[in-house]
């Protein structure tokens, strides 16, 4: 237990670090921008090779990432029912507030948990391949289809996918870790060493991107939509989680703690871009990102002292 809170202790002080940085604007105005940058592009996809490599196959691709998907699906119909049938809401608006309430920050914030609090980064792994190669993209092709604009065809969206630098360097690193290959020191020490680059430059950004958030300010009577939101995201989701793996999987000890912590991330911040795209849900989609933001780490805690 005491691991675990030191885990936290230390993401909180980056994260109060990157928070003062940005308060003081002492890397610029484009600081944040340029530090997610070289973390989505370069460092992340380089620590996710190195860790995924070494990984087995059958702890990222058996229980917990059945567990990912079943509680991600799960919270995201029963919220788009509430949403979608009591609340009244548009197709394309429940669309996206499931979206907020279920779509997980596995990089920004899911990485540096997953190495810190659960002590090895492929935990993340099960989450992020999840989202990335289905979830998200489902959750896009259904939002084409159900509004005038920004028709995409299947196709495009497998190129996005394989595009996607975190899938790349995931898949590489899979692949090596299926065919056994040995990958030579002199090729894997530059990996590890920009890799080491990852998790501070993460979350000296996020810390940098907590300045001036106020959310509920303008909420344009989506308050309850936003409130709900983020109680699934960071309640409904982790229990659902928990009796999954507890009880329909029999998992207990690290492996359950760990797919419980991961399922409680914060929603994910692309969600606010999606609904910049999509043009529907933006009050929702921000106010969540923010919310379960500066509540994610508290409510983690909760989760490891409940599960000690």
């Amino acid at each position: 237990m005491l691991g675990v809170l030191a885990g936290f202790f230390v993401v909180w002080c980056i994260i109060l670090v990157g928070w003062f940085v940005g308060r003081q604007k002492i890397l610029g105005e484009n600081a944040r921008q340029v530090l997610s940058s070289l973390t989505f592009f370069v460092a992340s996809p380089a620590l996710l090779f190195e860790t995924l490599s070494k990984a087995r196959l059958q702890e990222v691709f058996a229980a917990p990432l059945l567990v990912t998907a079943v509680a991600a699906i799960a919270t995201a119909a029963i919220f788009f029912t509430i949403v979608k049938f009591w609340l009244k809401r548009s197709l394309p608006e429940s669309l996206m507030s499931s979206m907020s309430a279920s779509l997980a920050n596995s990089a920004n914030l899911g990485i540096p948990i997953a190495v810190y609090v659960l002590g090895d980064a492929s935990y993340v792994a099960p989450l992020l391949i999840f989202q990335l190669a289905f979830f998200t993209p489902m959750f896009l092709m259904i939002l084409d289809s159900s509004t005038s604009s920004h028709r995409t065809t299947p196709l495009s969206f497998v190129v996005m996918i394989l595009r996607n630098p975190m899938i790349v360097g995931s898949a590489l690193g899979l692949i090596v870790a299926g065919t056994g290959f040995k990958v030579p020191e002199l090729v894997l020490e530059p990996i590890h060493l920009i890799g080491g680059a990852a998790i501070p430059a993460m979350l000296i950004a996020f810390g940098m991107s907590l300045n001036g958030t106020r959310p509920l300010q303008a909420a344009a009577g989506r308050r309850v939509d936003t409130l709900l939101a983020s109680a699934f995201k960071l309640a409904v989701q982790p229990a659902l989680a928990y009796v999954f793996a507890r009880f329909a999987l029999g998992m207990d000890g690290h492996a359950l703690f760990a797919v419980v912590v991961t399922s409680a991330l914060p929603t994910a911040q692309n969600v606010f871009v999606a609904a910049s795209r999509y043009k529907t849900g933006l009050t929702v989609a921000k106010d969540t990102v923010l919310i379960t933001t500066v509540v994610a780490v508290p409510a983690m805690i909760g989760v490891a002292l409940l599960l000690a």
